[in-house]
């Protein structure tokens, strides 16, 4: 058969449609076996799409459109033949040698390189008032895609025009808007999940913050004297999220209930731990999910981190990497925040937020000394965990942390 249909395919038992994030070929383009088509976005991750054969490309449904699970949204003609290699670049590159008329044929080749922008990016453009000729295109064959649109400046085709001023730029010149107008854009699927599960978050539990510092100076020293040692065996960083994650799964051993959830008027004790690490991705709040980190040793738990977050930053997450999670910690030092109350990730019942570090004047046995502090917070479902758990708990993580050495203990 030559035609094989292009298929939103199933990524989740919770996902039932997918949005079409962009077409990375056209209808009408001849693709390669195995070669991304297009792009769809989930309420859980990003999902590309690859030619099951070689052949030419039809697309029957546009950038944007909501498709359920199982619809086709575009077939490939494997019968096709390969369009012969268009020889004309070479001879416009002779063109300017032997035309008298070197400007036209300039701007024919300046013309024909521009690539085109896809309905999506088209739309964008339209609304900015931008021509494309004037956008440098991103995709394949310098197409024009829903980014380069976005990120696109109001007034760039003015501006190109003009010869640079001389001596007419003052010393300094205070940062402003590349416009003075409004826009509107459609919230992708992702952001509108993460927004209808914080809510739902803050309507059906009970949530309290308590929170605690800790004197990072054992552990800072620790890592400090290890971790060159530690990258040279294990081929990865030590950082202090590995140490953070083996003291709450030793703390959540101690205190079962801050790694439980609600199930109807049933409560859920997990006897395993399955640790969510919330990171930012270039579409939004992600929470990979690290599968028993209660088994694993701290470089298996840094170069799971670590694979995540690479993972996060490509749009490469999948189904299974973000779901089954029983507690989640959260780390808004790395943006430099000194103290915030996390929201929980339901239906979980805790959440750990980290913060920057910072020195600050301690008593110490009786003497001021500077020490390296970071707050920590413990947001909790007051339904599931009472107050005396949740204080403790945080207690016996911020003890472990001080001195390292209860993590080897196991004390």
């Amino acid at each position: 058969m030559s035609q094989i249909n292009i298929t939103i395919p199933s990524v989740g038992e919770s996902v039932t449609e997918a949005t079409i994030e962009e077409w990375l070929k056209q209808s009408g383009d001849y693709v390669e076996k195995d070669e991304v088509v297009v792009t769809l976005e989930t309420d859980k991750a990003s999902v590309e799409l690859v030619a099951e054969a070689s052949g030419v490309l039809t697309t029957s449904a546009s950038d944007g459109d909501t498709v359920e699970v199982g619809k086709n949204i575009g077939f490939i003609d494997s019968a096709a033949a390969k369009p012969a290699q268009d020889s004309a670049p070479d001879e416009k590159k002779e063109a300017p040698s032997s035309s008298p008329n070197t400007s036209n044929a300039e701007a024919q080749i300046s013309s024909s390189a521009a690539g085109r922008p896809g309905p999506a990016a088209s739309k964008i453009l339209s609304e900015k008032g931008i021509d494309a000729g004037s956008v440098k295109g991103t995709g394949p064959k310098g197409n024009i895609t829903k980014g380069d649109a976005m990120n696109a400046k109001t007034g760039s085709n003015d501006q190109s025009k003009e010869s640079p001023k001389k001596d007419s730029t003052p010393a300094f010149e205070a940062p402003t808007f590349a416009s003075r107008e409004s826009r509107r854009e459609k919230m992708t699927t992702l952001r509108k999940k993460i927004a209808e599960r914080l809510v739902e978050a803050q309507q059906t539990a009970a949530i309290l913050t308590t929170f605690n510092e800790v004197d990072m100076t054992e552990l800072m020293a620790l890592r400090s004297e290890y971790k060159e040692a530690f990258e040279k065996k294990f081929e990865t960083r030590l950082g202090f999220m590995g140490f953070f994650v083996k003291a709450v799964c030793e703390s959540l051993k101690e205190f079962p209930a801050v790694n439980a959830r609600i199930d109807g008027t049933d409560l859920i004790f997990n006897d395993f731990v399955n640790m969510g690490i919330a990171v930012g991705g270039p579409k939004g709040l992600v929470v990979p999910v690290v599968k028993d980190a209660d088994l694993m040793a701290i470089h298996q738990i840094e170069g799971s981190i670590r694979n995540y977050a690479g993972k996060a930053k490509n749009n490469k997450l999948t189904m299974d990497d973000l779901t089954g999670g029983t507690f989640t910690i959260s780390n808004g030092g790395v943006y430099g925040s000194l103290m915030s109350t996390p929201i929980l990730n339901p239906p979980q019942s805790a959440i750990l937020g980290m913060h920057a570090i910072q020195e600050r004047p301690m008593v110490v046995n009786g003497e001021i000394k500077i020490r390296p502090m970071m707050y920590l917070a413990l947001s909790y479902d007051h339904r599931v965990i009472d107050g005396k758990e949740s204080v403790s708990f945080l207690v016996k993580v911020k003890e472990k942390l001080e001195d390292p050495r209860r993590l080897i203990l196991g004390v």
